[in-house]
């Protein structure tokens, strides 16, 4: 072990927030989005915000970084931020330090790949509904244990609940439901990821005009019931679910959805 892990907050006490992005011919997709993101994270953790750390900042970083992999066509770059070293549970001071990694993106635009996306319920553990489960720390372990879970059983990814059974997300991103032409997805105060891409789709779903959409809780019977279902991440965009324990769902509304997506890209 490097003498840097063994004092480095973010590895002894998960003190730390990541942002992952994706790049697209040498722009970060949805700057804005993910760097007031980070800062709020950063505040409700306490961290101690550098005068220099502007969104110009942020952004130069990163792109200087995927530049010297030469990934500027496609890429994901993620930028951890952690308090710097000193002290146990109680930091020595809230000081922040970084650092951001390359790799690349095989398929640089969004797309749904027509194939059997098969999910069930983790039960293991829940989700707290708290506001320190909305952000990306780096406290994941509700989502090792569920990806491990999830590789034991043949699913494709597992649906989290929180301590009210109530439906939160899935292992990497956010989950939304359609029924009866009402587009649903669970309100961040259950606990979900505040997601750079839930963003994004909320605000296409409002554009449609034969689509209603709400943020209300979803019981694990209510996905049994839907007419699809869909997750969302910043890297993949859109991924169609296609079967739920014995339910199979359509993709009609995610493929639409990923088309107006690649629209507001290109315009932006």
């Amino acid at each position: 072990m490097t003498n840097s892990l063994l004092n480095n907050r973010g590895f002894l006490y998960g003190d730390a927030l990541f942002e992952t992005v994706k790049i697209l011919d040498g722009k970060i997709l949805f700057l804005e989005d993910h760097y007031f993101r980070l800062m709020s994270s950063m505040r409700i953790l306490r961290m101690e915000i550098p005068m220099n750390f502007t969104m110009e900042f942020f952004e130069s970083e990163i792109l200087n970084e995927v530049k010297k992999e030469q990934l500027e066509t496609s890429a994901r770059a993620r930028m951890t931020v952690y308090r710097k070293d000193g002290g146990f549970y109680l930091p020595d001071n809230n000081a922040i330090d970084y650092v951001i990694s390359v790799s690349k993106i095989e398929k640089p635009i969004y797309e749904i790949e027509n194939t059997t996306y098969e999910v069930d319920i983790f039960k293991d553990f829940y989700v707290s509904k708290q506001l320190i489960s909305t952000l990306k720390s780096t406290n994941k372990i509700v989502q090792i244990t569920g990806s491990i879970y999830a590789k034991e059983n043949a699913l494709d990814n597992c649906i989290l609940l929180n301590e009210d059974k109530n439906v939160v997300e899935v292992l990497n991103g956010n989950i939304f439901m359609l029924k009866d032409k009402t587009l649903t997805t669970p309100p961040v105060s259950e606990g979900c990821l505040n997601g750079i891409m839930r963003k994004q789709i909320i605000a296409l779903a409002k554009t449609i005009d034969d689509l209603t959409f709400t943020e209300s809780n979803i019981s694990p019977f209510d996905l049994q019931k839907a007419d699809e279902i869909f997750i969302t991440n910043v890297i993949k965009g859109i991924q169609p679910i296609t079967k739920y324990r014995k339910k199979e769902f359509e993709t009609s509304l995610a493929k639409s959805l990923i088309s107006k997506l690649n629209v507001k890209i290109r315009l932006s």
